[in-house]
């Protein structure tokens, strides 16, 4: 059975995400260019492909129960003569990284671990013992804040490469719908594997930003798109056909232009072909048509 080999980790933010990877090219680390700074909460751990989605609903989960994180990075600490990485102290809230840990840590995401849980975030791994005790006298002024809002699950790819394949907002999502028919809506950077399936189901495409929305779990609709030059481009809005005229499109394209707004946008157009019926749908919302045809916008503020 196909498995994927994946990781749960908190990425840093920049700025601090570039001075760290420049700490660790001065260090030599030879994963700088295959593993993005990060403070590891579940190591790579091998997952059957046809548990992706399992494991998808248990990071989901954990990171909807927990807040998002203030933390302090430095200064450089090493775990010699056990294990020779250099390192970045973690403080602040610490508590609350080993509560996130815990909730994630779990079936198909669980995995036994050789040392107990140390929040870090590697420097240099596997660097010589001289490199190390260097590195912590030279860089022991080193501090930096960190705001962590969101955690992303990692897949290694080819060349032991690790990339993103999903994240989740540290936060509960937002619920509409409630006495009805609720909806979750999430916003994120990236389409996740389920989301990214419903879209080449319905529309074959893929986008930069994206707003999920779930119903028991399972992706019921997405809307995506891209924000350039003051404009908020919506190349996908799609419903799943077993959950249609339950106001799901309303729900996403609410939050699509409320996010067009939030980011200052002076207006939001169609990047797609539309039906018939998707067209009174965008009037009814206040839309109008504009060249070329049959591109609509919608003008905010």
């Amino acid at each position: 059975m196909p498995k994927a080999r994946l990781g749960v980790a908190l990425l840093l933010p920049a700025p601090v995400a570039a001075e760290v990877d420049g700490l660790r090219r001065a260090v030599g680390d030879g994963s700088v260019h295959r593993i993005p700074a990060h403070l590891t909460l579940v190591p790579p751990v091998n997952v059957a492909e046809a548990r992706l989605c399992d494991a998808l609903a248990v990071f989901r989960r954990a990171a909807a129960a927990t807040r998002p994180l203030n933390l302090e990075l430095g200064p450089p600490r090493t775990f010699l003569p056990d294990n020779p990485v250099l390192y970045l102290a973690v403080d602040g809230d610490v508590a609350e990284v080993h509560a996130l840990r815990e909730r994630v840590l779990r079936d198909p995401l669980a995995r036994s671990t050789s040392w107990p849980f140390v929040p870090h975030v590697t420097v240099a791994d596997s660097a010589s013992p001289e490199v190390i005790e260097a590195a912590v006298v030279a860089l022991g002024r080193y501090r930096a804040h960190v705001r962590i809002d969101r955690v992303h699950l990692l897949r290694e790819g080819a060349g032991r490469v690790w990339e993103p394949i999903a994240e989740a907002p540290l936060r509960p999502p937002a619920v509409i719908g409630r006495g009805g028919l609720p909806v979750e809506l999430s916003l994120t950077e990236r389409l996740d594997p389920e989301a990214a399936e419903i879209c080449e189901r319905e529309e074959g495409a893929e986008c930069p930003f994206a707003v999920t929305a779930r119903r028991d779990e399972q992706v019921v609709g997405v809307a995506s798109g891209a924000v350039r030059d003051g404009v908020a481009h919506l190349r996908i809005l799609v419903v799943d056909a077993g959950q249609r005229r339950q106001g799901i499109g309303s729900h996403l394209l609410a939050a699509v232009e409320s996010l067009a707004a939030d980011e200052g946008c002076r207006s939001i157009v169609t990047d797609f072909a539309l039906e018939d019926i998707a067209e009174a749908f965008l009037r009814s919302r206040g839309w109008t048509s504009v060249a070329p045809s049959p591109q609509f916008r919608r003008d905010l503020g």
